[in-house]
């Protein structure tokens, strides 16, 4: 048995696999903006960095720790993600560097940093602010 192809059905192939490459992305998108969380939920990385420092004035030395902790696990856990990340972009031949699939790996790595770099800098709010209040900051090293 022969099985034809005429353009069109390349054409619909074609065009699904670019729906699938943008759903792939828009997934990409919704994570990373869950990863932020609703409310008080996680690390906040919207809220701006001179109302972070009117707050964290104001918080006890637990309250601070407590927070700068929540920080620092998020950050570990997406440097984690950074890994294994450019371990996949690794795996794909540099002929194939600048495919679709290279791409998303590109630009999920691109989100991650700078993701990585907002909640470094909140982390670090509420890390001085500990050390004034001369808080312990064992096990916050990053």
């Amino acid at each position: 048995m022969i099985i034809r192809i005429d353009k069109k059905d390349f054409e619909r192939a074609k065009t699904m696999k670019n729906l699938e490459r943008i759903g792939l992305c828009m997934l990409i998108a919704g994570c990373l903006l869950s990863i932020n969380g609703c409310g008080k939920e996680g690390p906040d990385v919207v809220t701006p960095i001179s109302q972070l420092q009117a707050e964290a004035d104001k918080m006890s030395v637990k309250q601070l720790k407590s927070r700068a902790m929540e920080y620092k696990n998020m950050i570990v856990a997406m440097k984690g993600k950074l890994e294994k990340l450019a371990a996949k972009l690794k795996e794909i031949p540099i002929t194939e560097q600048s495919d679709a699939k290279a791409k998303e790996i590109q630009n999920s790595i691109g989100y991650t940093t700078e993701y990585v770099a907002k909640l470094t800098e909140r982390f670090q709010v509420y890390y001085k602010k500990l050390k004034e209040k001369s808080g312990d900051v064992s096990g916050l090293d990053l």
